[in-house]
């Protein structure tokens, strides 16, 4: 039988609590997807900081687990027939992690898939746009004296912005009245544009009243509160 111990990552981030979700993670907007989503559930886990300043994401430990070198990842002991499983991609951990809990999925299959089609949706639309928008107006890419890269970024940003918009009108979350990890995984990407990205202006985001309600409704969940500053930074 499998154990913790026989996965190299626990060689790097020793687990305290080894009958624990091991998360292995840094607070971004990818990242703090799945500790909201973990505090959400109430289920209990064991954080690890997968520091970039230390290049912590190239280790060969790491990428023992997380193949595309990407946080987060997680390892869940108690995983799939009472064997440890090992996970990478935010959306992927999401689905299981709602499995595992029952909480945050609609239990009908038509629910189920439109609420996964709503986490790709953040997957290959939002969190791709919103992070190269960032790149070309915060960091290096706004020395790029041609604003085109970044206008194009701009462009796409607001398309997606409201694509979301409509879809919350006449609804308290994505699918509806219920919270589901479509919110989880879009949300946290909101607050980072208009937020660490300081694109609120540059992008009209007073033009979509619907995603700012929507935004201001899931950053007061306590859950949300404790999961944007886990794990620790050092």
């Amino acid at each position: 039988m499998t154990k913790l111990s026989d996965f190299p990552i626990t060689t790097k981030w020793p687990a305290a609590h080894p009958e624990q979700i091991q998360l292995y993670s840094l607070p971004t907007p990818n990242g703090v997807k799945v500790s909201i989503m973990l505090e959400e559930c109430g289920l209990p886990y064991e954080p690890h900081l997968v520091s970039f300043e230390k290049n912590d994401q190239m280790s060969p430990e790491f990428i023992s687990l997380s193949a595309n070198n990407k946080i987060p990842a997680i390892l869940d002991p108690n995983g799939p027939g009472s064997e440890p499983l090992a996970l990478f991609e935010s959306g992927a951990i999401l689905i299981y992690l709602a499995e595992k809990a029952g909480k945050f999925m609609p239990v009908d299959a038509a629910g189920r898939y439109e609420t996964i089609q709503w986490v790709m949706f953040q997957m290959g639309g939002i969190g791709p746009m919103f992070g190269q928008l960032g790149f070309f107006h915060r960091f290096a890419g706004k020395d790029i004296e041609d604003k085109r890269p970044r206008d194009r970024y701009v462009a796409e940003t607001k398309r997606l912005l409201g694509v979301l918009d409509r879809r919350l009108q006449g609804r308290s979350w994505v699918m509806g009245e219920a919270y589901t990890i479509a919110d989880i995984a879009i949300f946290p990407w909101v607050r980072n544009l208009v937020g660490f990205y300081e694109a609120r202006d540059l992008v009209g985001f007073d033009d979509f009243p619907e995603v700012a309600r929507a935004l201001d409704a899931f950053v007061a969940r306590p859950a949300v509160v404790r999961g944007l500053s886990i794990p620790k930074r050092d």
